[in-house]
């Protein structure tokens, strides 16, 4: 599909590959040229206020597992084994 370059350098990204890629008003990427190509990479970000705070509850759950609080799990089979009741 052939797109025109607009005013302050913006693109229109057609209706079908929106919709097929599932994007949506507000969307972010990193756009990205490399050999002459430009790559749009979807990104996601989050306000530095909720990062403050999942940082203070994984530290919490560090302790809580040290302490024996918190189950702890060695690698991702033995977490989804237990959380499927096989253990």
């Amino acid at each position: 599909m052939i797109v025109e370059v607009r005013a302050k350098n913006q693109i229109t990204i057609p209706k079908e590959i929106s919709k097929s890629l599932g994007i949506n008003v507000g969307d972010q990427f990193d756009m990205i040229e490399k050999d002459g190509m430009v790559y749009m990479i979807p990104v996601v970000t989050y306000p530095k206020a909720y990062m403050d705070e999942l940082d203070k509850e994984m530290e919490q759950l560090r302790v809580d597992i040290k302490s024996g609080k918190a189950k702890g799990f060695t690698d991702i089979d033995e977490m989804l084994a237990y959380l499927h009741g096989k253990r």
